[in-house]
């Protein structure tokens, strides 16, 4: 694979992507092959849904790399059990010896209005992004704390953080990966760790499902509309333009831990969780909530506390004040 002309390289270092056989995982694998990085390319090869297994999907995105002159190995474990989450690892280290970089990228959809969200619809999610996210980090965890160096990047998406509609399950379980990204992003600071988390908007075959769903299946009129509105906006969110942010954040040059990047179309941005300064009355009564209502969402002079810690802070500062 030609040598890029650039000082942000990964040569020697393992990345383990999961998710990484096809759409944004795929553009990860390649972009960090392509910068030196050694890849482990798991995928299960899945539907967007979940449904089925195509195998050599992960072990074709590792031929094209190892073509391309890149070092990779496909791992077909599954991200939803501890011992998927485990083998995932242990791929990586029983080939390299080694974990630099882990990408936290696997997911599946399964839209429904809440009337009609089940277990069946939200267990699976769970299973996939928020606890396979975990199961995969934690083994990656003990080597990156034991040598003193890491860096772990989860998706989470808008879907949760600012709601979308028939996504229920889909947005509890990626924002319960902010949680973990912040949580994380504090105990691995003294080990030189750093956990971000992105947001991604990219043309995929889950914005596709998602799409969709909301259009009348059996109104292919209404279909086809939607389509030719949406087509020119979806023809510039080209899946590789999010991977230089995941590659940044994965590379040792990164100084941030604990943030949240929305991306897509080569534009990116900094989500962040801002408290605004509110109204306080040590005798405060339900009619006050009521009364100051403006007063406690008015986002003049908002701040960005960094933890609990901070929160507490400003707490303190607002009843002392008094």
């Amino acid at each position: 694979m030609a040598a890029v002309m650039n000082d942000m390289r990964f040569d020697e270092q393992v990345a383990v992507i999961t998710g990484a056989g096809r759409g944004l995982g795929k553009q990860y694998a390649l972009l960090l092959a392509a910068r030196g990085a050694r890849i482990v390319v798991n995928d299960l090869g899945g539907s967007v849904t979940g449904v089925g297994a195509e195998k050599d999907t992960a072990h074709a995105t590792a031929r094209e790399i190892n073509d391309q002159g890149g070092e990779a190995v496909a791992d077909v474990n599954s991200v939803a059990t501890p011992e998927g989450g485990q083998a995932i690892i242990d791929t990586a280290l029983e080939t390299w010896g080694r974990v630099d970089m882990l990408v936290n990228n696997a997911g599946t959809v399964s839209d429904s209005v809440f009337d009609d969200m089940t277990d069946a619809r939200l267990s699976p999610l769970l299973d996939v992004h928020l606890k396979g996210a975990f199961f995969v980090t934690r083994p990656a965890w003990r080597v990156m704390r034991k040598r003193g160096y890491g860096r772990v990047v989860n998706t989470c998406s808008a879907a949760g953080i600012l709601g979308a509609e028939r996504m229920s399950n889909y947005g509890a379980a990626k924002t319960g990966l902010i949680g973990l990204t912040r949580i994380l992003a504090a105990e691995g600071a003294d080990s030189n760790i750093r956990v971000n988390a992105i947001a991604p908007i990219a043309a995929t075959r889950m914005l596709d499902y998602s799409m969709s769903s909301v259009v009348e299946r059996n109104d292919p009129v209404a279909a086809a509309e939607a389509d030719e509105v949406m087509r020119p906006f979806l023809d510039r969110l080209d899946p590789g333009l999010v991977a230089p942010v995941v590659a940044f954040l994965a590379h040792a040059d990164c100084p941030v831990s604990g943030e949240i990047f929305t991306v897509g179309a080569g534009h990116v941005a900094r989500f962040f969780i801002g408290r605004t300064k509110g109204y306080f009355n040590p005798r405060l009564s339900l009619e006050d909530v009521r009364s100051h209502l403006d007063e406690i969402r008015d986002e003049a002079d908002y701040t960005v506390p960094a933890g609990p810690a901070d929160e507490m802070a400003e707490l303190f500062n607002a009843i002392m004040a008094q």
